[in-house]
């Protein structure tokens, strides 16, 4: 799997309410909007797997619709995309496709016709986390996924087509990362698909288009904001950058561990460590992770806050109000848990209101998850004063965490069930607790290990669909699990099994749990007699 960065587990920050249904389904679409040659006209979206049970309740209909408009994953305007899309005179309809098994459980096939008649079809994957990744254009399989920029062209597969486009993008001094070309047969219809460092202009694809052999190019621009290194940056050079890559990304917590130890070093700082090796290698500057981590904290903050203020409904209804009347019992001191837990519980029920209600929040690692760590790291910040620098060393903490879990399991509900993703998220929660109140990077692990092993086996079974109940709940029971677990591993108290057996022991949970309580809601609380009036 590609190297995963902070803003891989810490984000993206988008409007809610799912990661892999919301973000990763706009994501897919704005990949298709770049393969158009003009404004796209009508679009089919045919959606298998958990998009095709759950495509309303999660938003990924909006979304879809609002990528393929050329909107981002943290535009609000998601909200009203269809209205939009009408505006814009875009025609759309949406085929659940609950009988056909694609190798992925967030698959969507998307055709599209532009207002100049011409046609794109292409087949897309969320994999987790935001991150999408086209598979298949116009019957020929490829991977595209928009960490680079990349240039894609059709051709005939003839010989000297693919020295013709090597040479022309070199005169014009465009570095090619990586080049794959894909074809249907020897001679036939073929796609070179180029990672390229910089935007190829217009007239070097006017050039390439000379080729007899070449159809069309398409260029799709990198997702990433970061800023180029300039000449006088202190910062790795490329190849010394990737070598420290390469001994600062822990495959392991074991070995995580080893290094902070042997270093006498903090998880955040080995995190920050192995971060700016890894925005090195792709010519970017550190100075975008302090940056991107604050804009992190206030969206953390203005989602668990807002809901207190002003209560809004959420988009399938099962939810509004509750962060309030948890705020009216505190007021009234007539809680049970004292002033820390009862700021956790609010503050992670308050982010999943923000995220029903379509908001801007953090995912963190999931969306269905985003209340987890903020909940908790807010929470202490009140209780014990911590600064927001300090807040972002956490986050630092909970995304080697996280990104330890994703490489060797999955943060995915339709992967892993919710111990997948609230979890994951408690795990990373419990793990920057301990570190703001003095733990080691022992104890950090240790208390991440208990608060995963807490939530083994929990099933993911949002009712209607929708990421909003038991959802919000969960969070609050995640945020509560993680304070618990961090306090006992600040007491010495030593967990029997490694984190890193834990991470495998949630996986293989997952990979057993039947596919109707994998994010389907066809099983568990989702399934409830209850529940029938919710899932129409």
């Amino acid at each position: 799997m590609k190297p995963l960065s902070i803003r891989d587990i810490i984000g993206p920050v988008m409007v809610g309410p799912s990661s892999s249904h919301t973000a990763g389904a706009l994501r897919i679409a704005s990949m298709v909007r770049n393969l158009l040659q003009a404004e796209p006209a009508k679009a089919t979206f045919t959606l298998f797997g958990s998009f095709a049970h759950t495509y309303r309740g999660h938003g990924t209909d909006r979304a879809l619709v609002a990528g393929l408009l050329g909107l981002h994953t943290d535009d609000l305007r998601i909200r009203e995309s269809f209205d939009l899309a009408t505006e814009r005179g875009l025609e759309f309809e949406f085929v659940p496709d609950t009988i056909t098994k694609t190798p992925h459980p967030n698959t969507v096939e998307v055709a599209v016709t532009d207002v100049l008649g011409n046609q794109v079809l292409a087949r897309g994957i969320s994999i987790g986390g935001g991150a999408a990744e086209l598979s298949r254009i116009d019957g020929v399989d490829v991977r595209i996924t928009g960490e680079f920029s990349s240039m894609i062209v059709r051709q005939k597969d003839l010989p000297g087509t693919l020295a013709h486009i090597a040479s022309t993008l070199g005169q014009a001094g465009i570095n090619i990362g990586t080049s794959t070309l894909h074809r249907t047969r020897v001679g036939g219809d073929a796609f070179t698909v180029m990672d390229v460092d910089d935007p190829v202009p217009s007239e070097v694809i006017d050039k390439i288009l000379e080729f007899p052999a070449v159809r069309s190019v398409r260029f799709i621009p990198a997702d990433g904001l970061n800023r180029k290194i300039g000449e006088d940056s202190d910062e790795f050079d490329p190849e010394e950058a990737l070598a420290a890559f390469r001994r600062l990304d822990f495959p392991s917590a074991r070995k995580l561990l080893d290094f902070c130890e042997r270093k006498n070093m903090s998880l955040s700082a080995a995190a920050e460590l192995r971060e700016r090796a890894l925005l090195a290698t792709k010519g970017t500057s550190d100075s975008a992770i302090e940056g991107y981590l604050s804009r992190v904290i206030e969206v953390m903050r203005a989602s668990a806050s807002a809901p207190v203020q002003q209560p809004a409904p959420s988009m399938g209804g099962l939810i509004g109000g509750e962060a309030a009347k948890l705020a009216a019992l505190e007021a009234a001191g007539t809680g049970i848990g004292g002033t820390l837990v009862a700021n956790a519980t609010r503050n992670a029920v308050a982010v999943l209101e923000t995220n029903a209600a379509m908001g801007l929040i953090v995912a963190a690692p999931t969306a269905g998850s985003a209340g987890v760590i903020p909940s908790v790291l807010l929470s202490l910040q009140t209780e014990h004063g911590f600064s927001d620098e300090q807040l972002i060393c956490a986050l630092e903490n909970a995304a080697i965490v996280g990104s330890i879990i994703a490489r060797n399991a999955t943060v995915a509900g339709a992967e892993g069930g919710c111990q997948a993703e609230i979890g994951s998220a408690a795990a990373m929660a419990a793990s920057a607790a301990c570190e703001l109140l003095g733990g080691t990077p022992r104890m950090c692990l240790t208390a991440a290990g208990f608060a995963l092993a807490n939530m083994l086996g929990l099933v993911c079974d949002p009712i209607g669909g929708l990421v909003e109940a038991p959802c919000q709940k969960r969070n609050a029971a995640g945020a509560v699990n993680a304070l618990s677990a961090a306090q006992l591993a600040l007491a010495g108290i030593e967990g029997k099994i490694p984190f890193d057996e834990v991470v495998d022991a949630m996986y293989k949970v997952g990979r057993s749990l039947p596919y109707e309580l994998r994010e389907t809601a066809l099983g568990g609380m989702a399934a409830c007699p209850s529940c029938a009036n919710y899932c129409h």
